[in-house]
């Protein structure tokens, strides 16, 4: 994280005290591009699980976007200066006095200007009390649930320091989710389908919501179930699914879990499409890891994990990221890039000022174009505009050797002119005329 270069001996006993305090059981501080902290720099703190996944892609992409301002001189001709601390707040549990811990200490101690960062619904719940104690602007790159910005709506003096990039709230992720099913329908012509959820919290609200499919979308539910996170042999869930007849299994899986899942499903041929949200499926390397098996799998993706070119940036910052950590940016790290890269530069230029009121105004009339929204907007509630033409959910099916297939919207399946592919095993497809 830090430049060798870039460190000196001041740097370097400070770096030894930071490792020293991580040792002991204290949350670690990073510092990046941080010779000196003064008013000529803008200082930006992330705060988020810096050893887990998604935080620390949050910090990658957030460094990214840091070094291409910096070489092009700044902000408000002031060069930019990154801070870290370690909330330890990953998906799992979370420990409300470590996330104040960290947060307060970047806003009192580092003295940042803006904060971003957030792993889940329940940190980001503490930080938007901190930051509205302290007035000071937070922007989360996570946690799609309706709360959060319903508290910017229901009491805006407090909560306006709060603002949303994607994913969006619940209520859009989850239509989206289901409309998605719905195209799935129209290519297929399937009806049954079977939910196999990971029973942890993150997934409740999403298999609410399949439960709805029947009396809104008129699908036929057959089967519904959940499993314990850690489980490897998949056999008696699928068998029981295959047993009601199901035509479409759709999961909600995060971690490894979903690697086992996936070769289950194909091992067997199991005689269903896997249209769902398999978060191991958003690993660059999964291709590799599932031996091809997850040929014929489909899940939202964002398109710069597929690829895709959505903007005129996605490709860019995408190959750009590659080349500075070797692999491929997701949610958390094209999130985090294009708040610093894009969102928060044009607000700060418009404002003309660090001053938060002049900021918050200059946010709420944002407009611009990032790696994942040809016109990236907030809404009252500050949450991310989603919708065609703004931030979208995209689903891409993998196909041979591994590559990322745009199938939904359809407008961006039409105009990829992509296919929606059948395994190459029996099953329901085969009546397809």
């Amino acid at each position: 994280m830090l430049d060798s270069k870039a460190i000196t001996k001041i740097q370097s006993i400070i770096l030894i005290a930071i490792i020293v305090v991580a040792a002991v059981g204290g949350a670690a501080y990073f510092l990046y591009d941080s010779p000196t902290q003064s008013s000529d720099t803008i200082k930006i703190g992330v705060c988020t699980d810096l050893d887990a996944i998604g935080g620390i892609d949050t910090w990658r992409g957030a460094t990214l976007a840091v070094e291409q301002i910096n070489a092009e001189g700044g902000i408000l001709g002031k060069k930019i200066e990154l801070i870290g601390a370690d909330s330890d707040a990953g998906l799992g549990s979370i420990d409300s006095s470590k996330v104040s811990l960290a947060l307060t200490k970047l806003i009192t101690s580092d003295k940042v200007d803006f904060v971003i960062g957030g792993m889940a619904y329940e940190d980001n719940l503490v930080m938007q009390d901190i930051v509205a104690e302290h007035k000071k602007i937070y922007i989360s790159v996570s946690a799609p649930s309706d709360a959060l910005t319903e508290r910017v709506l229901d009491n805006y003096e407090k909560y306006k320091y709060f603002f949303k990039v994607t994913p969006p709230n619940s209520t859009a992720l989850l239509t989206g989710f289901r409309d998605g099913i719905v195209a799935l329908r129209e290519y297929t012509s399937f009806n049954k389908v079977a939910v196999l959820a990971q029973d942890i919290m993150v997934w409740a609200e999403y298999v609410q919501d399949m439960e709805k499919l029947a009396d809104l979308n008129g699908f036929e539910l057959v089967y519904n179930n959940k499993f314990n996170p850690g489980t490897v042999d998949f056999s008696s869930y699928f068998a029981a699914a295959e047993a009601a007849g199901a035509e479409i299994i759709i999961p909600f899986i995060a971690g490894q879990d979903g690697t086992y899942f996936i070769k289950e499903w194909y091992d067997r041929q199991s005689p269903m499409v896997v249209w769902g949200d398999n978060l191991a499926g958003s690993a660059s390397d999964y291709w590799e890891i599932t031996e091809g098996k997850c040929e014929f799998e489909t899940g939202p993706c964002p398109a710069v994990m597929a690829g895709y070119p959505v903007t005129s940036k996605t490709l860019s910052v995408r190959d750009a990221y590659i080349e500075r950590w070797g692999g491929v940016p997701n949610y958390f790290a094209t999130g985090a890039y294009d708040i610093i890269r894009f969102i928060l530069p044009d607000a700060l230029e418009r404002a003309g000022t660090l001053e938060t009121e002049a900021v918050i105004r200059a946010l709420e009339e944002v407009d611009v174009e990032t790696t994942t929204s040809p016109h990236f907007i907030f809404l009252e509630s500050h949450d991310v505009m989603y919708g065609p033409g703004y931030d979208e959910q995209y689903f891409f099916q993998y196909q041979e050797n591994g590559t990322r297939v745009p199938v939904y919207p359809r407008e961006l399946k039409e105009k990829a002119g992509s296919e929606y592919m059948f395994p190459d095993w029996p099953g329901p497809w085969d009546d397809i005329s």
